[in-house]
């Protein structure tokens, strides 16, 4: 297993970096233009490992997939039965996009690792065979058998009881194909990215509030898909910046859409100066340049139910940022954090107390007390999450120590080039 070296991070510095392409956008992307017909240049996607997991997919069911110099050349012209098992390595993304789009359309079977194989696909298998799509899985788990039908899918109405845009997803792109149309009622507000590229794409989609209608379409390639910049990514490094005092730290491009900045809200919540600097669109996403200086006063707080489906991912890199200030930060609402590619409520307060802080599991959620002084361990391992590893990261800016993640290898799958873009910020 790979084991990652940083040094300890260096305060005052001044930087402007970019992040990786958006790993949400990045997934839809690929699968959206394999749908279309026509081609699709996709400019600056993730190449991380959990997106190359779809493109080896699409690939492998006959999509023309090319890489160019900017980016991606798909060409949407239908799907055919893959030769093999389609392998989604570790992305449960690729595994519940493809089950979607792929229901009633091919005979094929896809599977993963072992932490894919311990994360749950019936919250989308469920309702894609009540529109009529045959599959077999391992008890609600992968691996994933899905069967070409004879027939369109059988549009729905129906109400997602888990508060997942993966799912939403899946059943959206399902439901392009259905023989008429479908409605989806979302328990919660979640990101909208599908939405987005689907009205760009020219789908028939009405969005209101959070309910989601759409008709049978034949989407259209887009010339140039430009993918902004992952925020989740962009988290990690603020948060670091904002524990070491005097840096100021640009990252530029990055996708700014309502339902994914939740965490820039608890972030400025707790005192962290946060800035978004020349707004703009891409293809139908908001973009901006994000600031911050550190060394500001934080304070903890109280993340409200309502923000905690938008921040998900970040929950684990805003618990290390809470270690060092005052007092007390509380996440409830997310027992999904039990079902990521680790118990993430277990893994990430067994890191803070590796560091030395005080915090304790709920069930469905965190509690992290601040104003501990920190302490390094020597190494830390991630139990095969990548947030865990991005989390041990700001852990050691806040402590300005360095420190070794072992395992670290998962850390690609969603920021590839995490090294050399920490040590140009820090």
């Amino acid at each position: 297993m790979r084991s990652l070296y940083l040094r300890p991070p260096v305060a005052g510095r001044r930087a402007r970096i970019r992040v990786p392409g958006d790993k949400s956008i990045s997934h839809r992307a690929f699968l959206f233009a394999a749908l279309a017909s026509g081609r699709t240049h996709i400019i600056g996607p993730n190449h991380g490992l959990d997106v190359l997991a779809t493109v080896r997919a699409l690939r492998a069911l006959g999509v023309n997939v090319r890489r160019m110099q900017l980016g991606f050349s798909v060409i949407g012209s239908g799907f055919c039965d893959p030769r093999r098992v389609i392998d989604c390595g570790n992305s449960g993304t690729t595994m519940r996009l493809l089950a979607g789009a792929l229901a009633g359309r091919v005979d094929a079977q896809l599977d993963g690792d072992a932490s894919l194989r311990r994360r749950p696909m019936s919250r989308v298998t469920t309702p894609l065979a009540l529109m009529g799509a045959r599959m077999e899985s391992r008890a609600g788990y992968p691996p994933l058998r899905i069967f070409r039908g004879r027939d369109p899918l059988r549009p729905i109405r129906y109400k997602i009881p888990v508060a997942s845009a993966q799912v939403a997803t899946a059943l959206l792109i399902a439901a392009i194909g259905a023989r008429g149309p479908s409605t989806f009622v979302q328990t919660a507000t979640t990101r909208d990215h599908t939405q987005r590229l689907l009205l760009a794409m020219g789908a028939k989609l009405r969005c209101s509030g959070r309910t989601l209608r759409i008709w049978p379409s034949q989407l259209r390639p887009v010339t140039k898909l430009r993918v902004p910049g992952d925020v989740s990514a962009a988290v990690y490094l603020l948060c670091a910046a904002a524990a070491l005092p005097g840096t100021q730290l640009v990252v530029r491009d990055v996708g700014v859409n309502p339902t994914r900045t939740a965490a820039l809200e608890v972030l400025r919540r707790m005192g962290a100066p946060v800035r978004l600097v020349r707004r703009r669109m891409w293809t139908n996403e908001p973009v901006a340049d994000l600031q911050i200086t550190g060394g500001a006063a934080l304070r903890n707080v109280a993340v409200p139910g309502r923000l905690v489906p938008n921040l998900i991912d970040e929950i684990p890199a805003l618990c290390a940022l809470a270690t060092i200030a005052r007092g007390t930060l509380c996440v409830r609402q997310a027992a999904e954090l039990r079902v990521k590619e680790s118990d993430r409520i277990e893994t990430t307060v067994r890191l803070l107390r590796a560091f030395g802080a005080d915090a304790r599991a709920l069930d469905d959620g965190i509690v992290v007390h601040g104003g501990n002084k920190l302490r390094a361990p020597r190494s830390v391992r991630t139990s095969g999450d990548h947030r865990i590893g991005f989390a041990a990261a700001i852990l050691a800016a806040a402590s300005h120590s360095c420190i070794t993640i072992r395992d670290s290898e998962c850390m690609a799958t969603s920021f590839p080039g995490f090294v050399r873009i920490w040590r140009e910020a820090f």
